[in-house]
């Protein structure tokens, strides 16, 4: 039994920094949006800070994945950590428009790197047989934080001013970086020649994950149906950007009626999380995935297809809590089937396709909703949606699914 809780000592502390910096996420995000607010009274302004976070990724990920598989992880992700905090700390010092929409954008870049390399961390630290409960406990924390992040922020609100609520998340960051500071280094031997990038190296690195993803179509396809379509926003994200006005102008609801939505799939979200965790390991991968991905496809069909209130937080709930099967099923997947000495490269580059596919979709479905109708708009995104995770699901009930275990090393 000691034995037992030794071996969950530093995965423990992985999902406590986790859980420190998710809170702090939110709390940076409500507050430069208040603070932006306040300094140019512009929504617009607002709306432009949604867009640094793709930008920032599209300049980023296509040399990123290069660096991190050749650094330090734990290193790299205590200097990420740190400097975010310190730039974040900058922040509430301007109040040039420009100034601070470079700082985000800077801020934007080190949250791009820092999304995959603390994937390759995990998986090196995290064994295969534990991995499905660590992901089961990751969403829960991260459920934890979407409903005590928004709280924390208004707390602090209430205490101080968007200021303050910045600095207080530059010091959740501070705390992060010194809970990876506690963490073993799994990254002993690095070669210093193999930290040198170039632009030629770059370009074979590219070579290398295409040559990968055509000796392992299957796995990318997964990986790209279920990232692209559904958790990491191509349809998702077009469809939450209208989410507001839909909800406001379709439904008629009330800014408070409105809030209490966001409450419930917060709740849905925590219910889903602490079910997946109580049963994670009774569920297979395969289920995890396309059973969830179709759930939250169905739970965004409903919520498109609402004429009410009670329609819509019974949507709300449903994506919410399938959201958290599908993310926990999917993130085991990814770390069981991408070779971990190049899963920087392959988050990466995809994670710039990524990017732009978020842009396009979130464009093509604003202008849809200003040709034909907001609730045209989101129907649309969500029939779209709900065909591709139907493939999804078909994809994962095929018998090459259950023999996955560690890719075979292509030499690359």
């Amino acid at each position: 039994m000691k034995s037992k809780l030794l071996s969950w000592k530093y995965p423990c502390l992985l999902l406590f920094g986790i859980g420190t910096s998710n809170i702090g996420d939110w709390i940076y995000l409500i507050a430069l949006n208040v603070m932006m607010l306040d300094i140019t009274n512009s929504p617009l302004a607002v709306s432009g800070l949604y867009m640094i976070k793709p930008l920032a990724a599209l300049c980023t990920n296509i040399w990123s994945g290069s660096l991190i598989d050749r650094m330090n992880k734990r290193k790299l992700m205590m200097v990420l950590d740190w400097m975010r905090a310190g730039v974040i700390a900058c922040l509430p010092l301007f109040s040039s428009i420009l100034i601070i929409y470079v700082l985000v954008f800077i801020i934007s870049m080190a949250s791009s790197m820092f999304r995959p390399v603390s994937m390759v961390y995990i998986t090196k630290l995290i064994p295969t047989e534990k991995r499905k409960r660590f992901n089961s406990l990751r969403s829960l924390i991260d459920s934890g934080g979407f409903l005590l992040g928004p709280a924390a922020a208004g707390a602090l609100f209430m205490v101080g001013t968007p200021a303050f609520a910045i600095y207080a998340n530059a010091a959740a960051l501070v705390v992060s970086g010194m809970v990876t500071l506690l963490m073993p280094n799994l990254d002993i031997k690095t070669e210093a020649k193999e930290n040198k990038l170039s632009v030629n190296t770059i370009r074979e690195d590219w070579k290398a994950v295409f040559r990968f993803s055509r000796a392992n179509r299957y796995i990318i396809t997964i990986y790209v149906l279920f990232s692209f379509l559904m958790v990491m926003a191509i349809m998702a994200t077009a469809i939450d950007s209208l989410e507001v006005s839909f909800a406001t102008k379709v439904i008629h609801l009330s800014e408070s009626e409105y809030g209490f939505l966001v409450s419930v799939a917060g709740a849905g979200i925590m219910i889903g999380a602490v079910v997946n965790t109580l049963f994670a390991q009774k569920l297979s991968t395969n289920f995890l995935i396309g059973a969830g991905s179709v759930g939250v496809s169905l739970g965004y069909l409903l919520y498109a297809c609402s004429s009410s209130f009670q329609t819509m937080g019974t949507g709300f709930f449903s994506l919410s809590f399938a959201l958290a099967f599908a993310s926990a099923g999917f993130q085991t997947f990814y770390q069981n089937s991408i070779p971990v000495d190049m899963m920087g490269r392959v988050g990466s580059i995809y994670g710039l396709l990524e990017s732009l596919l978020i842009i396009m979709m979130t464009f093509l479905c604003g202008m849809s909703a200003h040709i034909f109708s907001i609730q045209g708009a989101v129907v649309g995104g969500s029939l779209i949606m709900l065909l591709s995770t139907i493939v999804l699901f078909l994809y994962t009930l095929k018998p090459a699914f259950y023999k996955i275990s560690l890719v075979k090393k292509q030499g690359i």
